[in-house]
């Protein structure tokens, strides 16, 4: 193919090949040509211009296929245009010439197409240079087409386009010859050449005036005639040129009428009549129409009203949602009056009304839903309110008028009620649509909706009642506010008006309707609602019987409630079960004998009435079984049985009871069998197995039926078919826009399509997706398909010998009838039996032995071979479950061989269709095909029958399923591929394009070759190549087909393409045709743009974003006025279709692909992102209502929505007018820019950043930058009409509030940026919290406040009182307690308010408290340091008291309330088992017992910081009791029934202060433990905190910890949770936290063993302490019981921790404690505090012990905490130590100086086992000291430790003593001046310790040296300040030996010392130029010296004179630093200079 790829045809390569290959290299050639040609120099073109055009001649003549003839003729029309054009007339004539040939032959047709295409392009391309042979041109083709066959009409058609195209104005003379030409084409039996006459038609209409003007009403008979016996296509062509026509007709006259005075000028008026004479007459002439009238039978056929109603939504469309604005009083009493009284006929019967009523509201739907804007459709809903409301007074009048002569008949009542219906459906569907933003409209008194609406309930016609039931049901899911009152309103119209038959059903209708739209509303209804409507059901039922007028409706209502209150669910249904069980047996007769009697009685009336009770039983079972499958237990089945046998039987004795009495009882018996068929699927078929017989011979019956004509078969075999094989029916069966009136044509003409009034229980069922309003079909059909969905239940459950029986009878009942009967008993079983096998599939039952096989097999092949399409679809995947069910390969490959052998002998079309698709499907459910030979044998067969060029139908279904077999085939495939590609490259060159379904499937074919592929396709051999160039090939042949499914299937094809082999599909083009395809008509072609578009952006969003705007930059002007990219880019341009979008599916997947690209590119392109999201919100912002509801006195907060209002925008708007649903897509994508950006970098929360980066690079982009623009939107979205909306938009700006509140503003130092926006905020929150507000958005608004409040944004606390304001009026609402509750939702909703409420509270009372503790904390140190005074004290703290003081105002209420809320969560956890303990009647305080489950998730949602606030309240009170008057004041009524929170009047008669503070103390206890002791995984973390947090507040007061500490068992509990949370919780903040509550707990143990030991000494006496009993862990023993124990619970708990920071501590790891572990380890900061608080609570551990106790876990604890030292101890800069062993010194010195080290029980053990504790400490140093891998420093502290901490009897032994010394004088020795600093200052505490026989022994050994390494320092000088201290430090120890030493030896030492001293002075010169070092060395040393002196003064003097040098030098130096000495203050400062705070930290440990 690579030889193709050049400019000139390479004819040596190309002669090479074979017959097909050369086909394929042509086009490849042409392909690239195309694309070369453009970018070709012209000098290069002219050069090669005359060979080019030799070639492209000759192709011509070489038969070319359809892809390849568009492609020459396109590449002659380039070369022209670029090149030369002086031999264009040679090649015009040359085609002339070809088109004029005589040869007729078949194999000479392509070059003639090719002629005439060429000629096409040829004028569109160059028309105003061939102007002059134009006249010939036309005249030649249209010639050519009287003798032309349907390609040559078609081809011919599309030229004449084109030729139109290019020519404009030029091509008048011709302009009525091909109208002419045209004319006759539009009505051509192939329905491609209609399509192409009506585009060849609406390009002449541009031009040709007398189309819309003098022949407008030729062009509309002619387009009605085109819809009689059109497709689909043909309907959408010809609409379009229709409506476009007639649009161009009506607008032309605003333009140039004057300039043409004899043009034919229309108006609106004639241009609709024109329309609704085709609807209302068709197609027919006039004479015939009026005929037919006469005769009085309707002529329009439904394809031509469904045409029709398409015309006229092209002809709105076409004229724009403006026009449509303007226009639509006219439009809508035009359309709606198509359907009245005016026009009987065309609504005479049933049938033909509900077909119009669907045209009439398809037509509204799409004009309405599809082009006006939120505002345009309320005015338009109020039009059509008008309209009602006329009617209404219509029927008024008639209804009322008692004169019987001017009394109008009530047929034109019921005529009008078509009208109604239309009107209803279309305002439902209208405020369902608008949502919340619909209040406005229902709140305007003056259209009075709902009183149109409600008035219109008691209409004489029952679809009326239905249609108003369904919008009332559309209000209320828009306005779930709605939903409780209308109901009350409707109960209360029932009861009053029970004797009225309209009123009982038309109001049980509404009831039932309302009901049914609960299940939407999640805030849902009042429960006892329910009982109301129960009670009324009853009522209604019981009374039936009293008076016969009204015994049907009132016995219909009573069922249709009641099934309808099923749809609540189990959690209301559970409370009326027993009465409706009772009404269910009560029904039916309880025998069979009953039955007869009752048979015998009965009249017609009332076993009309029986029929009409019984059905309803049945549907309200259903219904239960449907909707409470929860409270379906066997003893509830149990009880659902008793009626079933009789209810069957009289199911068998229907027959005679309607030959008993008449006809009336035909329609109350079908629908009996239908509720009871429905019934008996639902239920298992063990329960009825009793009756399986009787109903088997019920369903044969129905099956068989002679009275049943229908032909059923497009409603019963699709869902049995499989979803792929649907596709062989082209658009027949598919998706489209056009769906609502296209399936009526699908019913065929005989059957109605679905309407209400079919079936009045559907009211209250969901809509299936896609309408607007269910669709149930009329009772004979929907008893069909319920039998159908029974049988194969029950069949699949009968004896195999059954089985046969039946079958046999089934197939002898086909036998038995003829032509359409035979058809429509033939389908009824196959469906039945299709069903049977799909059911006995999914529950893997067996069919049968051989007998059962056989006539099974019989049946399907029977129908393999029907004429129906679609039953042979049924029979193939019949065939595959046939194949499945026996699972024998040998049954499998027999099945195969009766395919094959027919296919052999088989000539018609049908055998071969329906046998081919058998081959296709037989694999489809047994894992593949896994024989070669199987498949060998298929593909040859199937490759025959695909080219089998006589029938497309066979080579449609041949291709299909060829693609099912390699589906199946796999791998197995790959020999095949090859010669399959070459199949299909090579049909789809040579199939004409009329053909679309044989493209469809070769679509197919190619996309199950790719997947086949897959991989592979990446390669670089030959091979893969070539594979790959071809089915690139394929995709663009495709792309090029005009049938939108074929382009459907190329954009799926290429989509996978580029996901095996992304490099080698062109990336540009492929999103092109993406853009080109966004707004397609055709739905699933849209959809396939975005499922690819999905992919790609998951992999290169940005690439795609750019390829889509440059596209659009390069590309025609048409196709940007479609959708904006240019401006708003793809991104835009997606929002906008979502916007305008209807489909659901779609909308979902636009929103998934625009996730994508945020994800991917939001953070790069932020500011396009967010205008963008602000465009959206932005663009139909009603400010209005917002400053409406913003009104306040602050001058502020209205300054501050000025500004965000006054924004006006001069150049029109990206967005007009988007749905509430799309802005919420846009606050939510807001939500996620702030997530993306938060993961993307700090610079985004923080301006001063981000300002510099932006100033370094400005394309750098920061969302803190934007951050008026987030407040703005939120803003935005926050006041809206949309409820949704508002939560969004709350949502938003709680997440502004938390990312921001701590970005500092760099410009006001100590201020933060949000604080500017307070106004704002407030003016936001403030909608919330009025009255008629939803509680979900005010739940949410209190978030959002006490995250502001929380954020400490507003330091200012008369701002922060306004937002502090909204929370009070919600605590206050939340006082008035549950009578004050709003009645319109459930009471669940207001328990979710009310949490959230208390939630908002304690976050913020948290905070207050936490603030104080941190400011309490900083004033202590800030004392400490400065000393400062009173006032400074009160400055600092007020801002955090003033937080303080507002909450502590209203605490005594705050308190009561979570308390109670915290019991009623507690009562929520309790286990099932327990459900007997909760209150029953009452609930508790915040929910009712009948909404327990809807109110357990708002509990889970608030309890964690309620339960922190309540310990916090609790602590702060030292669990006191308060004042009993205290608080009080605030409670208007008692909180909550319960002991806890009892006022103080019973408070005193009932607990003890005790008793209240234990029941908190166990409530707080118990919630924390059952909530920790497993938190769920998807458990929040920040509810765990809250938890840990809440024990820790709880534990810092005594009293609880007293609890504690006295009940072990609770304690060890508690220590076991929270170990088994440390294990599960990996958040070191979560560790820390618990680690602190374990602390707590040990220290509660701990103050209550010393409690108890001090109380036995105070009663004993001291004489008797020999005797006290021991208190503390281990006893006399020092046992430790795991499990029991709370020391053994701690020492698990720390050792986890400790093993999981350092798993060497492990002796499990390291083999043994003695191995010596690895080198040491620096741990995280987190790990470091994880350890530290470990080690904390170890050295806590041997207080709570007895002696006996603290002997067991000494050793433990020892070497846990030299582990760490050793495992830890890094050797940092600057002698620093790590936390770790800073902590581990810590604990060891707490333990060292335990007491029980000097109990006299444990002494002894203790001081062994601490001497072992100092060798392991000793044997940490290396043996020879040259590779010291620890801290030298941190084990000479630890000795020291040692030394000092512990008895003298630990560390004197001589051996310990001995090798401690050797320690220090290594140190001493060391080169480091770091370790012989920390050396001099440990040995200077020892040397200080009181007792001699410590310190005497170091003091000997190691005093010399000291002396003698100073003495050293005389002649080195030291250089660095380390040196220094180093001096200094030695000197001080030498200092301090002085003092010690006795007076002997005193002498001796000043005496070494003095000299020493004097030698580090300097003297005045060389103090001048001395370092740093030295002049802090001279100063140091003359302090020094000048207190020695005067001490030691005789000393001092004997050693001056003995040194006169010295006395000299001293002397000087005195002299020099006199001044000097003036200024200096005590030594004390000396020693500052040489301290860091790592060496004050490690003296703390001694």
């Amino acid at each position: 193919m690579e030889l193709a790829h050049s400019l000139l045809l390479n004819e040596e390569a190309y002669n090479q090949l074979g017959e097909f290959q050369k086909a394929e290299f042509i086009f490849e050639w042409l392909r690239f040509l195309e694309k070369l040609l453009p970018v070709t120099s012209k000098a290069d073109v002219k050069e090669k211009q005359k060979k080019l055009i030799e070639q492209l001649i000759s192709l011509l003549n070489s038969s070319p296929g359809p892809p390849t003839r568009k492609l020459i003729a396109k590449n002659l029309t380039v070369l022209y245009s670029i090149g030369d054009t002086f031999s264009v007339y040679q090649t015009v004539d040359k085609c002339h010439e070809l088109i004029r040939s005589k040869d007729d032959s078949p194999s000479y047709l392509p070059t003639k197409l090719a002629a005439v295409v060429c000629l096409g392009y040829l004028y569109k391309k160059l028309g105003r240079i061939l102007g002059n042979s134009f006249t010939d041109t036309v005249g030649n083709v249209l010639k050519a087409m009287k003798n032309a066959e349907s390609q040559g009409r078609y081809e011919i058609m599309l030229s004449l386009q084109n030729i139109l195209t290019g020519l404009g104005p030029a091509a008048t003379p011709c302009h009525r010859d091909i109208y002419k030409a045209a004319r006759s084409c539009l009505t051509d039996r192939s329905m491609a050449v209609r399509c192409a006459a009506a585009k060849c038609l609406l390009e002449l209409h541009k031009e040709a005036v007398f189309m819309w003007s003098t022949d407008m009403d030729n062009v509309a008979t002619l387009c009605f005639k085109a819809f009689d016996g059109s497709n689909y296509d043909v309907r959408i062509a010809v609409s379009k040129l229709l409506g476009t026509v007639l649009a161009k007709a009506v607008t032309y006259k605003q333009s140039t009428a004057s300039s043409r005075q004899n043009l034919r000028i229309i108006c609106l008026e004639e241009a609709l009549q024109l329309l609704g004479t085709g609807f209302l007459r068709g197609s027919a002439g006039f004479l015939r129409a009026s005929g037919d009238m006469l005769k009085g039978i309707s002529s329009v056929s439904r394809d031509v009203r469904v045409g029709i109603t398409q015309a006229y939504v092209v002809f709105v469309y076409t004229l724009g949602g403006q026009w449509l604005e303007r226009n639509f009083s006219a439009l809508l009493s035009h359309i709606l009056d198509l359907v009245s009284q005016s026009h009987p006929k065309a609504i005479q019967t049933q049938m033909d009304a509900i077909c119009c009523r669907r045209c009439i509201s398809f037509i509204l739907r799409a004009i309405v839903g599809g082009l006006l804007g939120e505002k345009a459709q309320i005015a338009a809903a109020k039009e059509i309110c008008q309209a009602i409301w006329k009617l209404k007074k219509v029927v008024d009048i008639v209804m009322n008028d008692s004169n019987l002569e001017t009394r109008i008949s009530t047929a034109d009542v019921t005529a009008s009620q078509h009208v109604l219906v239309c009107a209803l459906h279309e305002l439902g569907s209208l405020i369902h649509g608008l949502g919340t933003t619909a209040a406005p409209l229902l709140q305007d008194s003056s259209t009075g909706v709902l009183d149109a609406v409600i008035s219109v309930i008691l209409h004489p016609s029952i679809s009326v009642r239905l249609a108003a039931a369904w919008c009332l049901r559309c209000i209320a899911v828009a306005l779930p506010s709605y939903v409780s009152p209308l109901l009350d309103r409707c109960i209360e119209r029932l009861s009053a008006l029970k004797s009225s038959p309209e009123a009982v059903t038309g109001y049980s209708f509404a009831v039932a309707a309302l009901l049914g739209a609960v299940k939407h509303c999640p805030l849902g209804i009042p429960h006892g609602k329910g009982k109301v409507i129960m009670t009324v059901a009853e009522d209604l039922l019981c009374s039936a019987s009293q008076n016969s007028r009204i015994s049907v409706q009132r016995t219909q209502a009573g069922w249709l409630l009641i099934s309808s209150l099923m749809t609540l669910g189990p959690a209301v249904v559970q409370h009326y079960l027993p009465r409706m069980l009772l009404l269910w047996k009560c029904v039916f007769p309880l025998s069979s004998k009953d039955l007869e009697t009752e048979r015998n009685r009965g009249d017609s009336f009332t076993w009309q009435v029986t029929l009409e009770g019984r059905s309803g039983a049945l549907c309200a079972i259903k219904t239960f079984v449907s909707y409470c499958g929860g409270l379906l237990t066997d003893e509830v089945i149990q009880r659902l049985l008793p009626p079933l046998p009789c209810a069957v039987d009289l199911l068998t004795q229907l027959p005679s009871i309607h030959k008993m009495y008449g006809n009336a009882l035909k329609t109350p018996s079908v629908i009996y069998r239908h509720r009871l068929y429905e019934l008996l699927a639902l239920l298992p078929a063990k329960t009825y197995e009793g009756s399986f017989c009787a109903i088997l011979k019920e369903l044969v019956a129905d099956f068989t039926a002679t009275d049943n004509q229908m032909a059923a078969s497009t409603f019963l075999l699709p869902p049995l078919c499989h979803q792929d094989d649907l596709l062989l029916l082209g658009p027949f069966l598919q998706e489209t826009d056009h769906r609502f009136i296209e399936e009526q044509l699908l019913l065929g003409s005989n059957i109605a399509g679905g309407s209400l009034e079919y079936d009045p229980y559907s009211i209250y069922e969901k809509a299936e997706e896609g309408d607007s309003v269910p669709k149930p079909l009329p009772p004979t059909l929907s008893v069909i398909s319920a039998a159908v969905r029974l049988f194969g239940v029950i069949f699949s459950h009968v004896a195999e010998s059954q089985r046969f029986q039946v079958l046999e009878k089934l197939l002898a009942s086909i036998k038995q009838t003829k032509g359409l009967r035979q058809q429509t008993v033939q389908l009824n079983i196959i469906s039945a039996f299709s069903s049977f096998l799909k059911h006995l599939a999914s529950c893997k039952g067996s069919l049968g032995p051989e007998e059962v096989r056989r006539p099974a097999l019989t049946l399907i092949m029977g129908a393999l071979e029907s004429s129906n399409p679609l039953l042979r679809c049924a029979a193939a995947e019949s065939l595959a479950r046939l194949a499945q069910v026996v699972a024998d390969s040998a049954f499998t490959a027999g099945l195969a061989q009766v395919s094959f052998d027919k296919l052999k002998s088989a000539r018609d079309v049908v055998s071969r269709t329906g046998h081919s698709l058998a081959l296709g499907s037989l694999y489809r459910y047994l894992g593949g095909i896994g024989s070669t030979q199987h498949l060998n044998a298929c593909v040859g067969i199937l490759y025959t029958l695909s080219q089998d060029h006589t029938s497309p139908d066979v080579q449609t279904w041949a291709l299909h399923s060829l693609s099912l077999i390699i589906d199946s085939a796999g791998s197995l495939y790959h020999m095949h591929v090859e010669p399959t590609l070459s199949l299909v490259v090579m049909l789809l060159l040579t199939v004409h394009p009329a053909y679309s379904e044989v493209h469809q499937s070769l679509g197919r074919c190619l996309n199950a070759l790719i997947t086949t592929l897959g991989p592979e396709l990446q390669g670089s051999n030959t091979t893969v190549s070539e594979l790959r160039t071809s089915c690139l090939l394929g995709c663009a042949v495709m792309q090029d087909n005009p049938d939108f499914l074929v382009q459907a299937q190329a954009i799926s094809c290429l989509q996978q393409l580029h996901m095996f082999a992304p490099r080698h599909v062109n990336l540009s083009n492929l999103v092109s045709c993406l853009c080109v395809n966004l707004c397609s008509s055709y739905l699933l072609l849209r959809r396939a743009v975005l499922a690819c578009l999905c992919q790609l952006v998951q992999r290169e969003a940005a690439e795609v974003s750019e390829h889509a705007v440059a596209f659009v930059k390069d590309c025609r002007e048409d196709f940007i006025s479609d959708i904006n990219i240019k401006e708003v880019g793809l991104e835009g341009a997606l929002l906008n279709v979502l916007d305008k979008e209807l489909d659901q599916r779609l909308c979902q997947d636009i929103r998934e692909t625009l996730n994508h690209m945020l994800t991917s590119v939001a953070v790069e392109k932020l500011s396009f992102w967010l205008k963008l999201c602000k465009d959206v919100l932005a663009a139909s912002a009603d400010f209005t209502s917002v400053a409406s509801v913003d009104t306040t006195q602050e001058e502020e907060g209205a300054k501050d929505d000025d500004v965000l209002t006054s924004e006006s925008d001069e150049k029109p708007h990206p967005f007009t007018n988007p749905k509430w649903s799309t802005r919420v897509f846009a606050a939510e994508c807001v939500c996620k820019i702030i997530n993306h950006c938060e993961n993307a970098g700090k610079a985004h929360f923080d301006i001063t950043l981000a300002q510099e980066r932006k100033q370094r690079d400005s394309r750098d982009d920061f969302l803190v930058l934007h951050l008026a623009d987030l407040i703005r939107m939120a803003f935005m979205a926050a006041t809206d009409h949309s409820d949704q909306l508002r939560l969004s938009g709350l949502q938003t700006l709680l997440i502004i509030v938390r990312r921001f509140a701590t970005v500092p503003e760099p410009e006001f130092p100590g201020h933060v940026i949000l604080e500017q926006y307070q106004a704002n905020v407030g003016a936001a929150l403030r909608p919330a919290f009025a009255p008629e507000t939803p509680p979900d958005v005010t739940a949410k608004a209190c978030q959002v406040c006490s995250a502001w409040i929380a954020s400490g944004v507003v330091s200012d606390f008369n701002d922060l009182r306004r937002v502090h304001q909204l929370l009070i009026s919600s605590l206050t609402k939340v006082q008035a307690g549950k009578e004050a509750q709003s009645q319109l939702y459930n009471e669940s909703a207001s328990t979710m308010e009310i949490l959230a409420v208390l939630k908002a509270w304690a976050e913020v009372y948290i905070v207050a408290v936490e603030r104080e503790k941190k400011q309490s904390d900083t004033h202590k140190q800030i004392l400490k340091i400065t000393n400062s005074t009173d006032e400074n004290h009160g400055a600092l703290t007020s801002s955090a008291n003033g937080l303080l003081d507002l909450v502590q105002v209203d605490l005594g209420t705050l308190s009561k309330l979570w308390l109670a809320a915290l019991q009623d969560f507690a009562l929520l956890t309790l286990p099932s088992e327990y459900a007997s303990q909760l209150p029953v009647e009452a609930g508790g305080a915040f929910y009712t017992a009948e909404t327990i489950e809807n109110a357990r998730p708002h509990y889970h949602n608030s309890w964690a910081l309620i339960l922190y606030a309540t310990a916090l309240w609790l602590t702060s009170t030292g669990f006191l009791l308060v004042d009993a008057d205290e608080g009080v004041t605030n409670l208007s009524r008692p909180v909550t029934p319960t002991t806890m929170c009892q006022d103080s009047t019973s408070r005193a008669a009932v607990k003890s202060p005790e008793d209240v503070n234990t029941d908190r103390f166990h409530l707080i206890l118990g919630i924390s433990v059952e909530f920790l002791c497993s938190p769920r995984s998807d458990a929040a973390m920040e509810n765990i905190t809250a938890c840990l947090h809440a024990l820790q507040a709880f534990l810092d007061v005594p009293w609880p910890r007293s609890k504690i500490g006295g009940d072990q068992e609770l304690g060890v509990e508690l220590l076991n949770v929270l170990h088994r949370l440390i294990l599960t919780r990996e958040s070191s903040d979560i560790q820390l936290a618990t680690l602190e509550v374990v602390r707590q707990v040990i220290f509660a143990s701990q103050e209550h063993v010393r409690e108890k030991r001090r109380s036995a000494e105070v009663d004993d006496g001291a004489s008797e302490k020999e005797t006290l009993p021991e208190f503390g862990e281990g006893k006399d023993t020092g046992g430790l019981v795991p499990g029991k124990s709370l020391v053994f619970a701690t020492l698990e708990l720390c050792v986890c921790i400790l093993v999981r920071q350092l798993p060497q501590l492990n002796p499990q790891v390291t083999g043994s404690p003695a191995v010596k572990a690895g080198k040491p380890q620096l741990l995280s900061e987190s790990g470091s505090r994880l350890i530290s608080a470990a080690l904390v609570i170890l050295s806590d551990i041997p207080a709570v012990c007895s002696p006996e106790g603290s002997v067991s876990v000494l050793p433990t604890i020892l070497y846990l905490i030299i582990g760490v030292l050793r495992e830890t101890a890094v050797k940092l800069p600057d002698g620093q130590l790590p936390l770790t062993v800073a902590a581990s010194l810590q604990a060891l010195k707490g333990i060292l100086s335990s007491p029980m080290a000097r109990a006299e029980k444990s002494r002894t053990a203790w001081t062994e086992l601490l001497r072992s504790a100092l060798v392991t400490v000793l044997d940490c140093w290396d043996p020879d000291g040259s590779q010291q891998e620890l801290d030298e420093i941190s084990l000479l502290t630890a000795i020291t430790v040692f030394i000092l901490s512990t008895s003298p009897e630990v560390t004197t032994i001589e051996c310990l003593q001995k090798r401690c010394i050797e320690k220090f004088k290594m140190a001493l020795d060391s080169k480091d001046p770091v370790v012989q600093l920390k050396c001099y200052q440990l040995l200077l505490s020892i040397f200080q310790f009181p007792n001699r026989d410590v310190s005497y022994p170091y003091i000997h050994s190691l005093a010399t040296s000291i002396v003698r390494k100073l003495q050293e320092t005389e002649k080195t000088k030291p250089e660095s300040s380390a040196e220094l201290q180093v001096i200094q430090e030695g000197i001080k120890v030498v200092t301090v030996l002085v003092a010690m030493a006795e007076e002997a030896h005193r002498a001796c030492l000043v005496t070494c010392l003095l000299p020493l001293l004097i030698s580090f002075l300097l003297d005045e010169n060389a103090l001048g130029s001395a370092t740093n070092s030295a002049r802090n060395l001279h100063e140091f040393a003359l302090q020094h010296v000048m207190q020695i002196g005067p001490q030691y003064s005789s000393v001092f003097k004997k050693v001056m004179a003995s040194s006169p040098t010295m006395k000299a030098r001293l002397e000087s130096a005195v002299k020099g630093n006199q001044e000097s000495i003036k200024v200096k203050t005590t030594p004390k400062h000396a020693k500052n200079p040489g301290k860091s705070s790592s060496i004050q930290l490690k003296t703390n440990f001694l």
